[in-house]
């Protein structure tokens, strides 16, 4: 029987997920949803974004996110200076309960990250040193034309996307795409993550400096998890479009 898939596979030019990427797809699948759980009620405490190194209630922000009723709530008494000449900071009392869940949303997004963040340098180091990447996830040098790119990219467009083969038997736009999340995305949402941690930045004040202070790290993180969220969902049409069950086979049992 093995005899019979060994050839098979070299028919088809394509072979199964190794057992190590079923795996640390599936950890990361899980880490990824309760990432943007608690991430999206992150944003519900304060649902304002800025830039730089400090940003609140009281200062402008870059823009902000109609997701709770914190949004644009208006609700402050009269501001008092801090000082009798009115320079400096000035402070100001709600006049209204605020929504705000921060304190299991922050351990259970700090406990997740780490879900993300360990199996994914194994995967990174593995994908590297094993030549996952280089047989399967990097772009060949003779795919990378304008005229196949946008030719995938126009198929893809109208949905003509070929059927599962039970293997990571990648596109050209898909192999572009996963480069994307695995070097440039995810890596860039994992520093970011770091450069917002008080503990973090305590031991590495750097971090956060590197981003242009921790308000900027923490829109850039933002925008990131959007990316992230967006790759998901597309990469969920394409497997439905190309057979649901035979790619949920391919990444469970290999099959």
């Amino acid at each position: 029987m093995a005899e019979v898939v060994a050839s098979s596979e070299r028919s088809t030019g394509v072979g199964r997920h190794a057992r190590w990427v079923r795996i640390s797809h599936w950890i990361v699948t899980v880490s990824v949803l309760t990432l943007a759980f608690t991430g999206v009620e992150i944003l519900m405490v304060h649902p304002r974004l800025y830039w730089g190194n400090a940003g609140n209630d009281l200062t402008p922000a870059l823009f902000e996110l109609p997701i709770s009723r914190n949004h644009q709530h208006g609700g402050w008494e009269k501001s008092m200076p801090f000082f009798p000449d009115g320079a400096g900071p000035i402070s100001a009392s709600r006049t209204y309960d605020i929504f705000n869940q921060n304190g299991w949303g922050r351990s259970l997004h700090f406990l997740s990250a780490w879900c993300l963040a360990l199996p994914g340098v194994v995967y990174l180091l593995a994908g590297i040193f094993g030549g996952h990447f280089r047989s399967h996830i990097w772009p060949r040098a003779g795919e990378l034309t304008p005229r196949l790119f946008w030719r995938d990219v126009v198929d893809h467009l109208h949905l003509r996307i070929p059927p599962a083969t039970g293997g990571p038997g990648y596109g050209l736009l898909q192999k572009c795409a996963y480069s994307v999340v695995v070097f440039v995305v995810a890596p860039l949402m994992v520093a970011t993550g770091l450069a917002m941690s008080p503990a973090v930045t305590a031991a590495y004040p750097f971090l956060s400096s590197i981003f242009g202070g921790y308000q900027s790290a923490r829109t850039i993180h933002f925008f990131t998890f959007v990316a992230l969220l967006l790759f998901a969902f597309v990469h969920v049409v394409m497997i439905i479009k190309s057979g649901f069950r035979r790619q949920i086979r391919a990444m469970t049992v290999g099959e």
